[in-house]
C-alpha cells in the first residue's frame, strides 16, 4: 500500500475539522478519516501486512492519531450544542410578545347581565331563589294544588325529603310577597330544569327570566308597555310582539307572547318550528289565589307576572338556530362571542 504520513494526514484533519461550520459537514470529515472506509481506519487495517518492527511504530502513531481525533471531533460537537443552546436562550426585548388568547363571557351570561341592566333602569330589583325547591313554593302556592291537571303540564325531577328541582323560577315570587308588601317590581334569572327531551328549541336544564309587578291599579296595558320596551332596548330595534290566549294556574287572564322570529326573520326555520314566530314568555294577571297563599288581600292588590326563557332570547340576539348549543362547551361556538 502507499506510504501513508501520519503527521500530515494529522494536520490536515485538524484543518478541516477547526473549519466545518455545522454537524453536517462535521459528520462528513469524521467519516473520511475515522468512517469504515476512513483514510486512518484502513492505516490501522493494514497494520496486520507490515513487519513487525515497523508495525509496533506505525501502530503506536496510527492509535495516538485517532485518539487524537476523536476528541477534535467531540470538542467541536460541543462548540455547536453550547453555541446553539446560547443561541434559544438568548431574548431579544425588543420584539413584540406572543399575544394572549383572553377568555370572554359566556353569551348566556352577556345576556343575564344585559336584561337586569334593562329592568333595573324601569325601576326592577333583581332577587334571588333557590333551585331546590319544596312542592308548596314550586305548586300550591302558585295555585296548583296536588290533584290539579296543571302539574302535568311540568316534568319534575323529584329529589328526597320533599324537595324538587323548581321547573321555574316563579315560586321565588311567592316566597318575594310574603315578605313584602306591594308595590313590587322584581325580576329573577336562574336555572330551571324539566324532565323533557331536546330540541333545536327545548332542554331539560334552561335559565328562565321571571317578573312580577304589583300594585294598586296594575293592568295589562302595563305589561304589554313595559315588555314592548324592554324587547326594543335589548334588540335596539323596533320588535313585533303579539299576546295569544293562553291558560296558567297562578294567573287569570293569562296570555302568551311571541315576536317575530329574528333568526329567520319570520320566514320559518327549525328555531321557530317554521311558523315566523318565536315564542318567549307565558304571562297574565296575577290570580287572587297567589296573593292569598303570600298573606296579601287580592281586594287590595293586583299585577301582572311573566316567565320568559332566557335562552331564547339570547338565540334571538345571536341568532342561534339550536339552543343545545348553548351547553355544547364547543369553543368553536363560544368564541364567536
Amino acid at each position: 500500500m502507499p506510504k501513508i504520513n501520519l503527521k500530515l494526514l494529522k494536520k490536515q484533519a485538524q484543518r478541516e475539522i477547526n473549519r466545518a461550520g455545522d454537524l453536517k459537514f462535521l459528520n462528513e470529515i469524521f467519516k473520511k478519516y475515522l468512517g469504515k472506509r476512513g483514510e486512518l481506519t484502513l492505516v490501522l487495517r493494514s497494520l496486520e501486512r507490515m513487519p513487525k518492527a515497523k508495525r509496533a511504530k506505525v501502530g503506536k502513531e496510527a492509535n495516538e492519531l485517532k485518539t487524537f481525533l476523536r476528541e477534535k471531533f467531540e470538542q467541536k460537537k460541543f462548540s455547536f450544542a453550547k453555541a446553539t443552546e446560547d443561541k434559544e436562550e438568548w431574548i431579544d426585548v425588543t420584539r413584540p410578545g406572543k399575544k394572549l388568547v383572553v377568555g370572554h363571557l359566556h353569551p348566556l351570561t352577556q345576556v343575564k347581565r344585559k336584561v337586569e341592566e334593562i329592568f333595573q333602569a324601569m325601576g326592577f330589583s333583581v332577587v334571588e331563589g333557590p333551585e331546590a325547591e319544596n312542592e308548596w313554593y314550586n305548586f300550591d302556592a302558585l295555585n296548583i294544588p296536588k290533584d290539579h291537571p296543571a302539574r302535568d303540564m311540568w316534568d319534575t325531577f323529584y329529589l328526597k325529603d320533599g324537595l324538587l328541582l323548581r321547573t321555574h323560577t316563579t315560586p321565588v315570587d311567592a316566597r318575594y310577597m310574603e315578605k313584602n308588601n306591594p308595590p313590587l317590581r322584581i325580576i329573577t334569572i336562574g336555572r330551571c330544569f324539566r324532565h323533557e327531551a331536546t330540541d333545536a328549541s327545548h332542554e331539560s336544564n334552561f335559565y328562565q327570566i321571571d317578573g312580577l309587578m304589583a300594585g294598586k291599579d296594575i293592568s295589562v296595558a302595563n305589561f304589554k308597555a313595559i315588555i314592548q320596551e324592554f324587547f326594543q332596548r335589548f334588540f335596539e330595534k323596533p320588535v313585533e310582539i303579539r299576546m295569544r290566549p293562553s291558560y296558567f294556574p297562578f294567573t287569570e287572564p293569562s296570555f302568551e307572547v311571541d315576536m317575530t322570529c329574528l333568526v329567520c326573520g319570520g320566514k320559518g326555520c327549525s328555531a321557530c318550528q317554521q311558523t315566523g314566530w318565536m315564542e318567549m314568555m307565558g304571562a297574565g294577571m296575577m290570580h287572587p289565589n297567589v296573593f292569598k297563599n303570600s298573606g296579601l288581600n287580592p281586594k287590595n292588590w293586583q299585577g301582572f307576572a311573566f316567565g320568559m326563557g332566557l335562552d331564547r332570547l339570547t338565540m334571538m340576539k345571536y341568532k342561534i338556530n339550536d339552543i343545545r348549543l348553548l351547553y355544547s362547551g364547543d369553543l368553536r361556538f363560544l368564541k364567536q362571542f
